[in-house]
């Protein structure tokens, strides 16, 4: 059996391509049932940055947490000034099984620029949810095809 091991390097190498999908893709996925897109920013990266409508919001330092990995000292310091977060394992693993198993959609994370969602999917396929991918390009790509406000003044 082979597994993916979360804690591989982010080399472009490192069977990426089979993990990362387009924003494109993952958006026609979501629109035909098929996906969720799970946004794993910190709840402050939300507020600052805004919310992808749609999504489901799972802070994936929380997790890493939850699941005994360690922190960097950045991810660390995320959490220690952040609101705490509600999620504990079993809402973790609730929300994951029924979006994964009972509605057999595709896990698609997405973070800030789609490095961390990439982490996210390689975790997520270690602990059994093969459909699991990171939209490439994340919140940053997302914000480029919004209309501009610019336009309405």
């Amino acid at each position: 059996m082979n597994t993916i091991d979360p804690t591989a390097s982010m080399d472009p190498t490192a069977a990426s391509e089979t993990l990362e999908i387009s924003l494109a893709s993952a958006t026609e996925l979501c629109r035909l049932n098929l996906g969720t897109m799970i946004d794993i920013r910190q709840a402050f990266e939300i507020e600052m940055k805004g919310a992808i409508p749609d999504t489901v919001q799972i802070p994936m330092f929380e997790v890493k947490q939850m699941l005994g990995h360690a922190l960097s000292e950045e991810e660390q310091f995320a959490i220690d000034t952040g609101k705490p977060n509600a999620i504990d394992v079993q809402t973790f693993f609730t929300m994951i099984n029924r979006l994964h198993h009972a509605h057999d959609n595709i896990l698609l994370c997405i973070c800030n620029s789609g490095r961390r969602s990439l982490y996210a999917a390689r975790l997520l396929r270690s602990m059994g949810y093969g459909k699991a991918l990171s939209v490439a390009g994340g919140f940053q790509a997302w914000k480029q095809l919004q209309p501009s406000d610019e336009s309405s003044v």
